[in-house]
Formats: structure tokens, sequence, C-alpha cells
């Protein structure tokens, strides 16, 4: 913490752990102490926690970490803290545009939502590589082989069915695509090779 005092600055280190209990006591330190802004690092995800305890009663800074990483100085946590004391007190500090707790929240979803999609998209990669490895053709004949005529096929595969034409007969009548067409997707259907790649198709689909 950096205090002027008689035109003096005088600087007072204290370290905390990062338990909510001893984020509340650094708060309460830092309003006995008559605080009124503070700055800090944005690395990773370790901020917000000090951020969603001091916000509110605190005029709250975030330094871009790429920013005072480039300002010169001794690297040690001491150091940085005494750095950004300095630089907040001179008013060098660009702060990092923080959004209001309702646009965080949406933030997380929709990030969590194209990461989900990510995943979804790698197993149905991973699927469609398995199949071509044991030379079953389904997606010649199925847009999309995790739909429900697709499924139901991977699961008689993986229950060890080998005949086509009864494979087959598990895709919906409405299907794009002739009957004729579907024996693109193999005519005969090796057991052995069903049953090495049907426990990772298994996986693929219950996950």
């Amino acid at each position: 913490m950096r205090l002027i005092s008689k035109r003096k600055v005088e600087r007072e280190v204290r370290r905390f752990p990062t338990t909510t209990q001893g984020l509340l006591a650094l708060a309460e330190w830092l309003e006995s102490a008559g605080c009124t802004h503070v700055a800090m690092e944005a690395t990773g995800v370790y901020w917000k926690p000090v951020w969603h305890i001091l916000e509110g009663r605190f005029a709250l800074i975030l330094a871009n970490a790429a920013h005072v990483r480039n300002v010169p100085g001794r690297k040690s946590d001491v150091n940085d803290a005494t750095w950004l004391a300095d630089l907040l007190a001179h008013g060098l500090i660009r702060s990092s545009f923080v959004p209001p707790p309702a646009i965080q929240e949406l933030r997380d979803l929709t990030r969590t939502r194209r990461q989900l999609t990510r995943e979804i998209v790698q197993h149905v990669q991973r699927i469609q590589a398995v199949l071509e490895e044991a030379n079953i053709k389904l997606c010649s004949v199925i847009t999309d082989i995790m739909g429900a005529s697709g499924r139901r096929m991977l699961k008689a595969l993986i229950a060890g069915e080998t005949d086509a034409e009864k494979l087959a007969a598990l895709g919906h009548e409405r299907l794009g695509c002739t009957r004729a067409s579907w024996w693109k997707f193999s005519p005969a259907v090796s057991a052995s090779i069903i049953g090495s790649c049907s426990v990772s198709i298994c996986g693929r689909l219950s996950s």
C-alpha cells in the first residue's frame, strides 16, 4: 500500500492468503488505512476472486499484464505490488475493461457453449474416423451420423450386428437416399473389425 503523509511517500507491505477470509481481511485493512484506489494485474483468472471481494468498496483498476510487464523493474511479488502502486499514483495505468456481473455471466455461458460445440464436433469426427478404419461408409448415406437413424445403426454395430440390410432397415424412411445406396455402407461388415472399434464408438456415443 502506498501512502503519502506530509509530502512523504510511505509504503506498507502485508501478505494475505487468497481464501475468502483472507481477502475479506485485505479489504478491511485497506479500508482502515483510508485506501480509495486499488490496482491489480490481470493474470489468468487469479485476479477475479480479489476483484469480486473488493468491488463496490474501492475504485478498482485492472492493469493489462503485457503493458505492465513492459515497464522496467525487478520481478518479484513485492516489487510488482510496489511498482503498480507507484504507477497508479501517477495515473500511468490504463484500466482494462471489466464488464458488469450480468455480462460476465453471459460471456461465461457463451464461452462454455462454444467449447462444448467444439468438443461435440471432435467426438463426431473421431467416430467418423473409426468407421473409416473399419471400412464402413455410413457417412456416404447419412449426412448426420449422430441423428436418430445414425445412432440406431451405431448401437446395432456395437451390439455386433454385421448384416448391412438389417442395419439399413434401422434408417428412417424419410432419409434422403435410395435403398440401393445403403449397400455403400458395406454389404459384408466384418465382425472382427467391428469388435475392434466398438469400444471407441461406444465411449464417444456415451460422452
